[in-house]
């Protein structure tokens, strides 16, 4: 007699809710995970709800620790810049393959993210700028989409973008050195689509990387100055 999987749908469901819970703060850094308070919360039983404890174990959301059962993901301070290192790297890659690849629509619908964007600031202020889902995040996204590269593409958005959304929940209260950021930050955004526009790859490569780059030193000084001891162990 063989076991019956656990349902797809169910599973999906549970990545899906846990993984939100996660990202918005609901559930902490280092908050140690109870399947029955869980199972309890979601209304869905601990089949379902393992598999996808296992599916976010391999995003790195949550980890298991030997006689201590699983935890959401505990970022130092270091682990952030590793990330933002990883997202120069990975996105500059995307960047380059989005010049060769994105169509015409595809490079207006950047256009429509700029301005999006640019709104976002003038209305909400940081708080829109920043929050999960907005403009920010969808230029981004459209231009690992716009790569080409699945396997790329599948990185960024689907393991690197949700690790980086902790850090943005993590550090939300530091906004000043972000505001003075924001008007370089579109300066930035737009030489990226014009170099794409242009089809000119190697600039749009490298004016990702440099704009990841100043974003990462921006953040890491204001990490630094104000978490001095929250480092690898």
């Amino acid at each position: 007699m063989s076991l019956q999987a656990p349902n797809v749908a169910l599973v999906d469901e549970a990545v899906a809710r846990l993984e939100q819970a996660i990202l918005a703060g609901e559930l902490a850094q280092g908050q140690k995970l109870s399947e029955q308070a869980l199972s309890t919360r979601f209304g869905i039983s601990r089949g379902p709800l393992r598999e996808a404890i296992r599916t976010l174990e391999g995003r790195h959301l949550v980890e298991r620790t030997p006689f201590s059962g699983v935890r959401v993901v505990q970022l130092s301070v270091d682990d952030i810049e590793q990330l933002l290192c990883t997202r120069e790297a990975l996105e500059g890659m995307a960047c380059r393959q989005a010049a060769e690849n994105m169509t015409l629509h595809e490079t207006r619908q950047l256009r429509v993210c700029q301005a999006a964007l640019e709104k976002g600031f003038r209305t909400e202020g940081l708080g829109g700028v920043f929050r999960a889902g907005t403009a920010d995040n969808d230029l981004h996204t459209q231009i690992a989409q716009g790569s080409r590269n699945r396997w790329l593409s599948d990185l960024i958005c689907r393991e690197l973008y949700p690790l980086l959304q902790i850090c943005r929940f993590q550090t939300a209260a530091i906004t000043a050195r972000v505001k003075e950021r924001a008007d370089a930050v579109h300066r930035e955004h737009e030489a990226i689509i014009v170099a794409i526009e242009q089809r000119d790859a190697d600039a749009a490569e490298r004016l990702m990387r440099a704009h990841l780059a100043a974003s990462r030193t921006s953040l890491m000084s204001q990490l630094r100055d104000q978490r001095p001891r929250a480092t690898s162990r």
